[in-house]
């Protein structure tokens, strides 16, 4: 996370939001995406014009308006901290997560893309610099993991994972595993990264089971 993001007056006060279920970003964690649809392109063309942020978020409900469906309460404001442009029109992107947020209103505005005002402060923790420390079990959530992918048929080694710190693998794999949308928000709106890793390790020991029964 970069340095000048140390307090809420760092971050701006209103962003413009990208609704995109099963894609989340956790505070200093990273996301790449693929940008082709036109109202999202003009969204990453004004923020690098400004502060380079904006917010990544789920959808929440029903979608009753597929073109504008209803906002999960809480997304992570995350800067642009890589693009580049393809030859057909289409951005690539990394997106490295600040601060989460809650949304506290949406904003009328003529722009393509939405527009909300966001709250950071129940999470201004997540703008601490210390880092975290986990009493978390790292074997026993490799293990955990293992299980979990042999249940969906997906099959992984962890060996690779064995040398990850467990701060980042927590929240990598909490971004990279493809759990349901509402476990996705569960994992994001986790108190802490303690809190988190507890949450992560428990999906990974239940979700799926039901497929052998």
């Amino acid at each position: 996370m970069p340095d000048h993001y140390r307090k809420i007056a760092d971050l701006p006060a209103t962003i413009p939001v990208f609704p995109l279920d099963g894609a989340i970003v956790f505070p200093g964690g990273a996301l790449p995406l693929n940008v082709f649809e036109p109202r999202y392109l003009n969204m990453v063309d004004d923020a690098m014009a400004g502060a380079r942020i904006i917010g990544m978020i789920q959808t929440a409900g029903p979608k009753q308006d597929p073109a504008r469906p209803r906002l999960a309460t809480i997304g992570c404001a995350a800067r642009i901290s890589a693009y580049s442009e393809t030859g057909d029109g289409r951005y690539l992107i990394t997106l490295s997560g600040i601060c989460r947020f809650r949304v506290a209103e949406e904003l009328d505005t003529l722009t393509p893309y939405r527009i909300v005002l966001p709250d950071y402060e129940p999470f201004k923790h997540d703008l601490s610099r210390d880092p975290a420390t986990l009493s978390t079990d790292k074997a026993g959530l490799l293990e955990a993991l293992s299980s979990y992918m042999d249940r969906l048929g997906l099959g992984t080694s962890s060996k690779h994972l064995d040398s990850a710190p467990i701060e980042s693998l927590v929240d990598t794999l909490a971004a990279a595993c493809p759990f349901e949308i509402k476990e996705k928000q569960a994992l994001l709106e986790a108190e802490d990264l303690e809190a988190r890793a507890i949450l992560l390790k428990a999906l990974f020991e239940t979700t799926g089971r039901t497929r052998l029964m």
